[in-house]
């Protein structure tokens, strides 16, 4: 377990220098917005970039290991949202927040760092997997589950359009297909470029998981919603053994493939659910609350889920 913690302490320690940092400093929120900027338009593309393209072909291919990761992530999704409707009786737009809040994890910001530095560049092809696809479903529930709720109301045709727009013009989904044309056609990029694409990629992580920190900061713990008792245990728990049984009885993955579905599963909830609930001004207070418990006690879960990996894997 000791190997466990020193493997995480550079991980969560960024993520509580970032924290730290927006408490003593109390920058405003708009200042991190060229950091985000930096992240998600050059950074993490830059490492998707890199990853995909020097994968071989037939491991790109493989939509079986998205499709069951996906359905594991929206069965917690369906799960949640059964409970937050017929159970607790919350309104279709608050029970979609909730379930986004249990189901969608920051794989984006913390899942290639994480996985890489846990199980090595193996991992590489299923977190560009999972990350740029999952991203991409969650693009495209999210409004139309909003749209249904009555709390979006643009048209149809415009819904849509908006929905496909930001998909296939998102900076994770151009970088991967460009990764794929490159993998395809065996390109490499000439030495000035790739060495600009390195040090961008190396930079991806340390800048996400600092930002990640500062996030945390500036949307401090108000009340402590009652949801959060089983939304916070399906999401660091139930989701990434879901993730495992699916995998495991459905698949013949690699099981580094399978350990990354299963990390990345039990990652905390993501940010964007924030954003999602500030978009359509819908469970906001308590969408923070939930990214900030969830977060903290991932110290222990992801510690725990990385535990049963290397004990299983020897």
């Amino acid at each position: 377990m000791a190997e466990i913690a020193g493997l995480l302490f550079p991980f969560f320690g960024l993520i509580l220098i970032g924290y730290v940092a927006a408490r003593v400093t109390r920058q405003p929120a708009e200042a991190l917005g060229w950091l985000n900027t930096f992240i998600i338009y050059a950074a993490l593309p830059a490492l998707f970039f890199k990853l995909v393209a020097r994968t071989p072909v037939d491991q790109l291919a493989r939509m079986d290991f998205v499709v069951l990761s996906l359905a594991a992530t929206y069965a917690i999704f369906l799960c949640l949202f059964l409970i937050g409707y017929y159970v607790r009786r919350n309104s279709f737009a608050d029970c979609t927040i909730q379930s986004f809040a249990g189901a969608y994890g920051n794989i984006g910001y913390m899942g290639p760092g994480l996985a890489l530095l846990a199980l090595g560049e193996r991992a590489a092809v299923p977190v560009a997997l999972i990350v740029c696809l999952e991203n991409a479903a969650h693009f495209i529930a999210a409004p139309a589950l909003m749209a249904i709720a009555g709390d979006d109301k643009r048209s149809r045709l415009k819904l849509a359009g908006d929905v496909a727009r930001k998909v296939l013009t998102h900076p994770f989904i151009i970088s991967v297909i460009v990764g794929f044309v490159a993998a395809v056609f065996s390109w490499r990029p000439p030495q000035p470029v790739q060495q600009l694409v390195d040090y961008l990629a190396q930079s991806a992580a340390p800048c996400a998981l600092f930002a990640m920190g500062v996030t945390l900061a500036l949307r401090p713990l108000k009340r402590v919603p009652i949801e959060i008792s089983y939304i916070v245990p399906a999401k660091l728990i139930l989701h990434p053994l879901l993730a495992y049984v699916l995998m495991s009885s459905f698949g013949s993955f690699d099981p580094i493939w399978v350990s990354t579905a299963v990390l990345l599963a039990a990652l905390p909830t993501a940010t964007n659910v924030f954003v999602i609930g500030q978009h359509y001004q819908v469970w906001q207070e308590r969408a923070s609350a939930t990214i900030l418990i969830s977060t903290v006690l991932s110290v222990f879960t992801v510690s725990l889920v990385l535990y049963v990996i290397r004990a299983t894997s020897v």
